[in-house]
């Protein structure tokens, strides 16, 4: 599928501020700690709030265009706080419908001043909604306001519900302003703001194997809590298949990076007289490659422009699978045909091969993706 004109001036916007500010060869060290890149998307392109509706202080897009930017993101593997918080963390809030909770929390976001984490998932890292991170008890109508983005200092904020458990994998969560977090109730399955500097709340960074992605665990002990919207299960499935839409997008794009750098060594390295990009063989894994790529992106793009519909699990699913495999392929491919110079820490070879298996198992293994496309085939 092909973009629109809008959309290729967003993504030439992206690229070109990219390239402005994310060095050409950047450590992954430095690239977690630099937030630079991300700042400047939000203040000059408003990347932050792209599907964000315009009353909440967005822009009102589509996930279509939400992909454009990551496409770009994944590509320089630039570190950015756009799946967790711009994806992740606003669609879960959108598809409660509170409509309080959104104007409350969505502006700052939108405007980049606020990052959002989503505390989910256990350590075995599902992404279930049968399987959440915390448990929630009520205690009392009434227990106080508070709750608001950014938190209210240590006192703790108000809330109507505590919280207790332990989330892993959570997406920028240990400098998030603005925290969520997935609790079951007596009841049912509950979104719940929680302030992150009170008192109960401890968030912890995790040594990744991709160091540009921000990963934490998030622990809280009797945390108070405010609820957003009713029963959470729905709109969480929902956000978590617009998080696996948009992670393919990413991974096509990192594949898409990984690919130039590749036809770009095999058109300079010279070996027995010729660039190596002149042996067969190796054109031949090019190309397929490139097929990879391409069929990888068609696939991310049909369903961000579908969604929502009511195959959305699906696509996403099938986006999951898919796009999951062609970069873990393409950067596998990569170490190989840079040869030697592949397996070196200064090349950028290894951070796509690392961002490959990161991705991997992020918002679920593919083997529980595939497994629930086989049972839809069988129950038709």
């Amino acid at each position: 599928m092909g973009l629109t004109v809008e959309q290729r001036d967003l993504r030439d916007a992206v690229r070109d501020l990219i390239a402005k500010t994310l060095p050409a060869e950047t450590g992954a060290a430095e690239t977690r700690a630099d937030r630079s890149p991300w700042r400047r998307l939000c203040d000059e392109i408003g990347v932050a709030g792209l599907a964000i509706p315009e009353r909440y202080g967005g822009a009102g897009a589509g996930l279509a265009e939400v992909c454009v930017v990551i496409e770009e993101l994944g590509r320089n593997l630039t570190p950015a706080s756009m799946l967790g918080s711009a994806v992740l963390a606003v669609q879960a809030v959108l598809a409660t419908g509170d409509d309080a909770a959104c104007a409350r929390l969505l502006p700052a976001i939108a405007d980049g001043s606020a990052i959002a984490a989503l505390a989910w998932t256990t350590a075995a890292g599902h992404w279930d909604t049968s399987e959440v991170a915390f448990e929630a008890r009520p205690v009392g109508v009434g227990a106080g306001g508070g709750g608001a983005a950014g938190g209210d200092g240590a006192g703790g904020s108000g809330g109507d519900w505590e919280l207790t458990g332990e989330a892993h994998y959570v997406l920028d969560g240990e400098a998030a302003d603005v925290l969520l977090a997935v609790a079951r109730t007596p009841d049912d399955i509950g979104l719940f703001e929680v302030s992150p500097g009170q008192d109960g709340v401890a968030r912890a960074a995790v040594t990744t194997m991709d160091e540009s992605r921000s990963l934490a665990v998030v622990r809280l002990t009797g945390a108070c809590g405010r609820r957003i919207g009713g029963d959470a299960a729905g709109p969480l499935a929902f956000a978590r298949d617009q998080a696996c839409i948009a992670l393919g997008a990413e991974q096509v794009g990192a594949a898409q990076g990984a690919l130039e750098l590749t036809v770009a060594h095999l058109l300079t390295r010279v070996q027995f007289g010729q660039v190596i990009g002149g042996f067969q063989a190796l054109q031949h894994r090019a190309a397929d490659l490139y097929v990879l790529v391409e069929s990888a992106r068609s696939l991310a793009r049909a369903a961000a422009s579908a969604a929502p519909d009511p195959d959305c699990e699906l696509r996403a699913a099938a986006v999951k699978v898919y796009c999951s495999e062609a970069l873990t392929r393409t950067a596998g491919e990569m170490i190989q045909l840079h040869g030697a110079i592949g397996v070196t820490w200064e090349h950028r070879a290894h951070r796509y091969l690392k961002r490959a298996h990161g991705g991997r198992y992020l918002f679920g293994s593919p083997d529980r993706h595939l497994a629930t496309i086989a049972a839809s085939l069988i129950d038709r």
